[in-house]
């Protein structure tokens, strides 16, 4: 698998920025050469902790830009690397070493759970989290014949400062979910892709 240092050698990509997003996607496309891009993980999000009777156009505007159109275009420029990387992979199937889009989801966006809504609404965030399902799902249907596995990845209520918006101390470490996600990913095939699975591997309701 090709792995790229980012913030040692590409900079960073404004999601919410089609110009960035095109100019990293260059970066990305001259630092790996002739080679192709094995995995791209769609990880940036944002969070407006309010509840439904405070929401607002522009927070829904935002927040749905970050976190379902930003990973449709970084889909989208990336797209020509992920090919490049399929084809010149060996064998049949779908998996992440050979060419993967994962999108960091939550479960905050599962339709049929609607975890955590007694905590805190937020829900222009769980709104963009369903749609970036529906992204994956449908990038999933697009994307299999060029060999590139999709799927949408729950990491956890994590420790972060995300996690952490709603005031409450999240029960899941950084550590725990990276290193969950990294075994996840390792066995993802093309059973899995255009699913909906958390850190753990465990299937999450729409």
């Amino acid at each position: 698998m090709t792995k790229v240092p980012w913030e040692l050698h590409l900079g960073a990509a404004e999601v919410a920025n089609p110009t960035s997003i095109k100019a990293a996607a260059a970066k990305v496309g001259e630092y790996l050469g002739g080679s192709g891009l094995n995995l791209l993980i769609n990880n940036a999000g944002m969070i407006k902790s309010k509840m439904l009777d405070a929401e607002t156009l522009e927070d829904m505007t935002e927040t749905y830009t970050t976190n379902a159109a930003g990973p449709l275009l970084m889909g989208q420029a990336f797209l020509p690397l992920l090919k490049k990387a399929a084809q010149g992979s060996p064998g049949s199937g779908l998996s992440c070493s050979k060419a993967a889009i994962v999108n960091i989801s939550s479960i905050a966006g599962s339709i049929e759970c609607c975890f955590g809504w007694e905590l805190i609404q937020n829900a222009s965030y769980r709104i963009s989290k369903a749609a970036l399902n529906m992204l994956s799902k449908c990038q999933s249907l697009a994307y299999k014949e060029h060999g590139i596995l999709c799927v949408a990845l729950h990491p956890g209520w994590v420790q972060t400062e995300l996690g952490g918006a709603a005031g409450h101390t999240p029960p899941t470490t950084v550590d725990d979910s990276v290193q969950g996600m990294l075994k996840v990913l390792s066995s993802l095939s093309e059973k899995e892709t255009g699913a909906f699975l958390d850190w753990e591997g465990k299937v999450v309701p729409w």
